[in-house]
């Protein structure tokens, strides 16, 4: 044995036991196997970007560091910027290896058996398909890519790996006309609002799983069961991943939102912004679910004398925006709040919160949605109850 190789199943089993310790149970024979015959580095590009700045790893030049990036128990950036070349300097991620632990999770909730078939949205890198065509056969398993670059690579990965499921270049949102009925579909990217084209293709009894993303947080995961024409389930709290391309706003604050001649009003609000816009993804996902249209950024340095971070909140149509600052000590009790626009924003998250505390601080998983073919609701602990603030 080459000592690549035994460097390689080293990090396998490394992985096995992050992933096992991080469920907090033993991870299914099935998928052992899988992720044992389907090795995630193989799916893992030359250069790739790690950090929270998304510093370029390049295999050849680091190649211990990247052995270690592929089998960490975390995602991957693969992609920036779309595959454009960055302008001004700016990096974002825009297609990533999924976090392992994330992507095995996902799978023991798609609950999938022997001659099902299996619609993917979001190839990414093919290492999720990979696994799906192992435990169910390649003509089980579609997957569907948006971005070409990423469709060859991971169709390419998928065929070194002996691996040949459909790998379809297409818009992942009307999902894949062909190949229906699936009896199960999985997102590996969030979406705010479920195509109804998934819904129209599946099987009676079939389950549709995909990450969620509400204006005001991108965490979550939808777990729905499709009967008579409608698919209706519950959010399991776990999940954050990329935005669908198509689902994307691109809504910057000073580009799109405050304009100069804009003159808000100034209040003062005892209510802590970071107990909204904070660490606590329960809170962010109630009020974003509550909220419905309404979404945030922090301004950190904002050159504003007594400011230390500004959170901007702003309506998806651009049409009212609101501020709020702290000047950066931990005993602040009263922050000053800007508003401007037909609504008053803030007083909207304050009764949001109001809300989300009255009803016993629920989390994701008390949180469920509805849809039909003309209509989708977010609930709470049950259909007859949707959240949402503003009709």
């Amino acid at each position: 044995m080459t000592r690549p190789r035994h460097e390689e199943q080293a990090a396998l089993r490394g992985l096995l036991r992050s992933v096992t310790g991080e469920l907090g149970h033993e991870i299914p024979d099935e998928w052992v196997e899988a992720l044992a015959a389907v090795p995630r580095h193989r799916f893992v590009p030359d250069l790739i970007w790690v950090g929270e700045d998304n510093e370029p790893l390049n295999r050849a030049d680091d190649p211990a560091g990247w052995l270690s990036a592929a089998y960490a128990n975390a995602p991957v950036v693969t992609q920036v910027n779309d595959g454009a070349e960055p302008v001004d300097g700016e990096v974002w991620p825009s297609s990533s290896a999924s976090m392992p632990s994330v992507v095995v999770r996902m799978l023991q909730d798609l609950d999938v058996h022997e001659g099902m078939k299996v619609l993917e949205i979001g190839s990414g890198t093919g290492w999720n398909a990979g696994l799906l065509a192992h435990r169910l056969g390649d003509t089980r398993v579609t997957t569907i890519e948006v971005d070409a670059q990423v469709a060859t690579a991971a169709r390419t990965a998928l065929a070194r790996s002996g691996l040949h499921p459909e790998v379809v270049c297409a818009d992942g949102g009307a999902g894949w006309p062909p190949g229906r009925p699936f009896d199960r579909i999985i997102s590996t990217c969030a979406v705010n609002r479920v195509p109804t084209a998934w819904l129209d293709q599946m099987r009676p009894g079939g389950v549709l799983l995909t990450p969620w993303d509400n204006p005001w947080i991108g965490w979550g995961t939808l777990r729905l069961t499709v009967r008579d024409g409608r698919a209706e389930g519950w959010f399991l709290p776990y999940g954050a991943f990329m935005l669908m391309r198509g689902h994307r706003s691109g809504l910057r604050i000073f580009r799109d939102v405050v304009r100069d001649e804009h003159v808000p009003d100034e209040s003062v609000t005892e209510l802590d912004p970071w107990t909204v816009a904070g660490q606590d993804d329960d809170a962010q996902f109630a009020i974003g679910s509550r909220l419905g249209d309404v979404w945030h950024a922090r301004q950190h340095d904002p050159d504003v004398d007594g400011v230390a971070v500004r959170l901007w909140l702003a309506t998806t149509d651009a049409s009212s925006w609101a501020a709020v600052d702290w000047d950066g000590s931990e005993d602040t009790k009263r922050f000053t709040v800007w508003q401007y626009g037909p609504r008053r924003l803030w007083e909207e998250v304050k009764e949001a919160h109001r809300w989300w505390e009255e009803h016993g601080r629920p989390g994701a998983e008390r949180f469920g949605l509805t849809m039909t073919a003309g209509r989708q609701w977010v609930w709470l602990d049950g259909p007859a109850n949707p959240v949402v603030l503003r009709r």
